[in-house]
């Protein structure tokens, strides 16, 4: 990990090893790299300096002008992806000349056709980031190497001084031959700063490489998958849960009915003298009992109302069945969400409520439903103590997490002595 040019650079053998003509030879075929770009850039930018100099002359640009200048600006806007794209993959390659460390390349899902795919690229933040590298490149290329062409030139001088018989450095007139050997020495002693400021600009140009075509080495992408995989675990989970609660609904309930039927209706055919009455009658009502426990257990998880009605009517079902006294408003979110969104905000809901009646010691609670943009905002509030912690096994967390997996976020002020307000944005 610390064999690259920049690291090279701080080692006394620097001068000695093969990284300073590695440099050498790495600018130089930047310089060929850049040469059609910068020069299709300031093509199309010229335009741009026409008007600001008329404007500046107190003119409007001409037609002609303007019209340059638009064509400038949308040739740029579309076009600079698919120069930059490509680009990047070869400088993601050549990189390796002077940093063999590993870059990460950005991963792009595959597309049914190349419109779908260059549509995607588009949206992607990489293809700007190699966008912004290819117009630095354009931009920052040609006057760096103009002046390292004067050092270089400046350099051959000096060396080969005293085999001139007289030339010129600017205003100044210095003689060939021995009267030469002063300057010869200086172009020698200078050979190792030259030699140490094309490791510098190597660097530089690595270390700007490296920010802009890796994506800080790979941290993002790796936070978008990561991301996008615990989303398709918590659909993957609530997939899951329904095919359970559908198991039970339509297997396990309905045997369970008929079960109970059964029992009710040899109780009428058993004499309630016979020795077989009593356990009926307590088989019967066990098998009563199951079937409630059943019916919360499969509401619990996922109740038909938000199946069938969608969250509002849901919420309005879970006030209806807390111990707590509970408002809900939702006027605002009528139509039906994202079954993701819904299941995330009933569960949140239903999470809060059993923390307010197991732990608040509230009167009254209320729930508010409201749009926000193009997502919806839940709050859940009580009158009670307050003081809930994370920390202390309310549940929080977990709704933190099933929040976070659906995209959203998670707010709560809940100050000693109350009231808490518990707030969701999906």
């Amino acid at each position: 990990m610390t064999d690259h040019v920049g690291n090279h650079l701080r080692d006394r053998r620097y001068l000695m090893s093969s990284w300073p003509y590695r440099s050498a030879l790495f600018l130089t075929a930047t310089a060929v790299i850049a040469a059609p770009i910068a020069f299709c850039f300031w093509v199309l930018v010229i335009p741009w300096v026409v008007a600001a100099q008329s404007i500046g002359d107190g003119q409007p640009p001409r037609l002609p002008v303007v019209v340059l200048m638009a064509l400038g600006a949308i040739l740029l806007v579309f076009g600079a992806p698919l120069v930059a794209l490509p680009l990047a993959a070869l400088e993601r390659q050549r990189l390796r000349w002077i940093d063999p460390r590993p870059l990460a390349v950005p991963r792009h899902p595959s597309a049914v056709n190349p419109v779908a795919w260059l549509a995607a690229r588009y949206r992607e933040e990489s293809t700007w980031r190699a966008v912004l590298y290819t117009l630095l490149l354009a931009v920052l290329a040609p006057p760096l190497y103009l002046a390292g062409t004067l050092l270089l030139l400046l350099e051959l001088m000096l060396l080969l001084s005293p085999g001139l018989s007289e030339w010129t450095l600017g205003d100044v007139v210095i003689d060939g031959g021995a009267g030469s050997i002063p300057l010869c020495l200086l172009g020698i002693v200078l050979i190792p700063a030259f030699l140490y400021l094309l490791g510098l600009v190597a660097a530089a140009h690595d270390a700007l490489a490296r920010r802009l075509l890796g994506g800080s080495d790979g941290l993002r992408d790796r936070l978008i998958e990561v991301a996008q995989s615990r989303a398709r675990l918590a659909d993957a989970f609530d997939a899951e849960r329904r095919r359970i609660e559908r198991d039970l609904h339509d297997g396990a309930q309905h045997r369970l009915t008929s079960l109970t039927l059964q029992l009710g209706m040899a109780r009428l055919d058993v004499p309630e003298d016979s020795p077989a009455a009593g356990p009926l009658v307590q088989a019967h009502a066990q098998a009563k009992e199951l079937m409630v426990v059943l019916r919360d257990l499969v509401h619990g998880i996922r109740p038909q109302t938000l199946t069938d009605l969608g969250l509002p009517a849901a919420l309005w079902d879970l006030a209806a069945n807390s111990p707590v006294p509970v408002s809900v408003s939702a006027a605002d979110v009528l139509d039906r969400l994202p079954e993701r969104i819904e299941t995330t905000a009933y569960f949140v809901a239903a999470e809060a409520l059993t923390n307010v009646a197991k732990h608040a010691v509230a009167t009254s609670a209320s729930i508010r439903l409201t749009r926000s943009g193009d997502g919806i905002v839940l709050e859940i509030q009580d009158d009670g103590r307050g003081g809930a912690d994370p920390a202390r096994g309310t549940g929080l967390t977990g709704l933190a997490d099933r929040v976070a997996a659906a995209g959203g976020r998670l707010f709560l002020a809940s100050p000693a002595g109350g009231p808490t307000l518990l707030r969701v944005e999906l």
